[in-house]
């Protein structure tokens, strides 16, 4: 009987003090990435169903030596934007990632999961941990950076 799957989820929370209009859309404009650190390319690989970034959009996010190629499964503005990696490298099996933004008195609490194993033969196992902390703070700095966009306008 083979071992079983270690999948882990990452879980980011941050409220960023501005409206939730404007946080969901730097999140969700691929253009925009390459402003924050460490991304080096984002493309449109396939345009979503109503909106370029929207329902079945393919966009491809690449860090240098890593890339994911992840598909928009839910569009919700500005609420909620789920997707799925369908190719990566390294490679990674993902169950879903899930952007959710709510309105609060002190402006727009996100919360940012995501579900996902490394999928390396024999090592994978030992490589989704260290992936679960980089993605963490990956997105932390990347919420951060939203803040600090929206607040210099």
């Amino acid at each position: 009987m083979g071992s079983p799957k270690r999948f882990k989820t990452i879980v980011v929370r941050r409220t960023i003090p501005a409206p939730i209009g404007d946080v969901f859309a730097v999140l969700s404009d691929h253009a925009g990435y390459t402003a924050f650190s460490g991304i080096k390319d984002a493309r449109l690989l396939q345009a979503g169903k109503d909106n370029p970034n929207g329902l079945g959009a393919v966009r491809r996010i690449g860090l240098g030596g890593v890339w994911f190629e992840e598909e928009i499964t839910a569009f919700d503005p500005p609420r909620r934007m789920d997707y799925k990696i369908l190719r990566s490298r390294p490679p990674i099996e993902h169950e879903l990632g899930s952007i959710r933004l709510q309105e609060t008195e002190q402006g727009t609490a996100v919360t940012w999961t995501s579900t996902f194993r490394v999928r390396i033969p024999l090592i994978g196992r030992w490589l989704t941990g260290p992936a679960v902390n980089a993605g963490e703070k990956a997105f932390g700095r990347m919420l951060k950076a939203i803040e600090n966009q929206l607040r210099s306008g």
